[in-house]
């Protein structure tokens, strides 16, 4: 393995799957936070805001993705890339048979563009219940804040929804790379075992164990504030989650 990244929604559980790595001896950058994203975040920030220039908003819970995999990229969403994963590349120049990855839940909203640039490299797609992603505060809730245009509203937890919704649509318009694998959070908590054996055989490493709490699963059925929406439906039924 040399190169891998974590694609999955601000508050998918992606962190389990960094710290996981790092414990497993993969290089996930200089510097990350406690949720395990590289840092400082700015450069790919304004790289998610000149992608967004290229999406074309239908209306309602629509978009037009399909210039993102035919157009020239930027030169400068290329070089605030580059700039971004600095310490990555640097370290995966040196020895390119090691361990090297990096994960930011805004890598998903670039997403088509870093399969443009990086195809060979393994991505690991990170699913959760989205009515367990919305119930907390996240930098990408409002789309506008990187550019991106939808329905207004001033609800809250609708702008995480349709933020769910986007950063799917997103990512299964875009065509699927070489290397892919894709993981529910609620496997990795309750089926920890058979989860990471999958995942080792993907890699091909060993990976370390982590502490999981299974709590983390399901905790929409404690809540009280609006957190399904009708635009969740086929996703729910896709990925076996239980619905009413």
């Amino acid at each position: 393995m040399t190169l891998t990244t974590i694609i999955g929604r601000g508050h998918s559980g992606t962190r389990a799957i960094s710290h996981t790595l790092y414990a497993s001896g993969v290089y996930m950058g200089a510097s990350i936070n406690r949720s395990g994203d590289l840092i400082p975040p700015h450069d790919m920030y304004e790289a998610c805001r000149i992608l967004a220039r290229s999406v074309e908003w239908k209306g309602g819970l629509s978009w037009d993705f399909s210039k993102l995999h035919t157009m020239p990229i930027p030169d400068e969403f290329t070089q605030l890339i580059h700039s971004y994963l600095k310490s990555v590349l640097e370290e995966h120049e040196k020895d390119p048979s090691a361990l090297v990855g990096w994960k930011i839940p805004e890598t998903t909203l670039v997403y088509p563009w870093i399969v443009r640039m990086f195809p060979e490299i393994k991505y690991i797609f990170w699913i959760r219940d989205p009515r367990d992603c919305i119930l907390n505060r996240h930098i990408t809730d409002d789309l506008r804040t990187f550019g991106i245009s939808y329905p207004e509203t001033d609800d809250v937890r609708l702008q995480r929804a349709i933020s769910w919704k986007y950063q799917y649509e997103l990512v299964k318009a875009t065509p699927r790379p070489a290397n892919w694998i894709e993981v529910r959070f609620e496997d990795f908590v309750l089926h920890q075992e058979q989860t990471l054996a999958r995942l080792e055989e993907y890699l091909g490493i060993p990976l370390g164990r982590i502490i999981v709490r299974p709590d983390a699963v399901e905790r929409y059925m404690l809540d009280d504030k609006i957190h399904d929406f009708d635009f969740f439906a086929p996703e729910l039924a896709h990925y076996g989650y239980v619905t009413a």
